[in-house]
């Protein structure tokens, strides 16, 4: 009879164990959810600013992934792609881009958000660079005058829009007083201002870090600085391992509502301005950037690439 009565009580106590546990984890039944890994290869500019910070939770509260950040420069994002070694991409090198979708590598690029790229130097501004006209005649400045210049070097989409505007200065960046940092974004920006140098930059790491640097954003008032970033899938028929599900509920977050909304006001309040434009919204809601992949392609061939032939800056051809 004692054994039946022990019996019994476990059994019970099995059950109201089970009970309480299952009562007490209703609210976090989504958390119990296995979830799967998504590699997200991105630029250095969205990690710096804190965006991702923002972004991710509010991705993972709804999908059933967990997110894996590589942040590098774009062009290195994009080769994780072409490799395979990464399942979305984040990126801002809309020439390179169009070449990855042509070549098979990616699918499924959309606009997402934009911001401006900036030339930022020393507040006294050797070169003149704030009474400049265009991105083209600052950079003439900073060569003509013998100025330090930083360069990422990396590949990185900031490093080829740099490129781009030596190409529209008709200048080659040469010699010691032009230096490659090889770094991401912040780094740099911290290697100009310990250099007294000038930089680009995009617009939102600047703000970002701006408090720690002895720098002041000099010019950016040019179309030829508007900086896109779109999102692509990479090809799951080129690499059938990705995790494409993942991938594209990434893309529609970033896209979507809830996201675009959120740059309304990232960094207005710290800042005084935003540091990205969403470029996702209903026809109207900004009235500015490019909502359409079409329209950004026209828009880079009004401005033209910027890619003839140069002269040598800072030395002799």
């Amino acid at each position: 009879m004692r054994i039946g009565q022990a019996i019994l009580i476990a059994l019970s106590l099995a059950v109201l164990t089970a009970s309480t546990v299952a009562a007490g984890c209703g609210g976090q039944t989504a958390e119990r959810v296995e979830r799967r890994e998504l590699v997200l290869a991105t630029t250095t500019s969205v990690q710096d600013t804190g965006l991702l910070d923002g972004w991710i939770p509010l991705f993972e509260a709804r999908y059933p992934y967990s997110v894996k950040v590589i942040a590098v420069g774009s062009g290195q994002a994009m080769e994780m792609g072409r490799n395979g070694e990464c399942d979305v991409m984040l990126v801002h090198s809309p020439e390179d881009e169009e070449r990855m979708v042509e070549e098979g590598f990616a699918v499924n690029r959309r606009p997402v958000m934009h911001n401006r790229f900036a030339i930022v130097g020393p507040p006294e501004d050797p070169a003149g660079v704030a009474a400049s006209s265009t991105a083209a005649e600052a950079m003439r400045k900073i060569a003509s005058s013998g100025s330090k210049f930083v360069s990422r070097g990396d590949g990185s989409g900031t490093h080829v829009k740099e490129l781009e505007l030596w190409g529209r200065a008709d200048v080659l960046p040469t010699g010691g007083r032009y230096m490659e940092s090889g770094k991401g974004m912040g780094d740099t920006l911290r290697i100009a201002s310990e250099e007294g140098a000038y930089t680009l930059t995009d617009k939102g790491t600047f703000l970002k870090l701006r408090d720690g640097l002895t720098l002041s954003a000099l010019f950016e008032e040019d179309e030829a600085l508007y900086n896109y970033y779109h999102v692509m899938e990479v090809n799951p028929e080129k690499w059938p391992d990705v995790n494409a599900e993942g991938a594209r509920a990434f893309s529609d977050f970033v896209t979507g509502t809830e996201a675009q909304e959120f740059l309304r006001d990232f960094g207005v309040e710290e800042y005084g301005e935003r540091l990205f434009f969403p470029d996702a919204l209903p026809e109207g809601d900004l009235g500015q950037g490019c909502r359409e992949v079409d329209s950004c392609e026209r828009r880079s061939a009004l401005l033209g690439s910027g890619r003839r032939k140069v002269r040598t800056a800072h030395g002799k051809r």
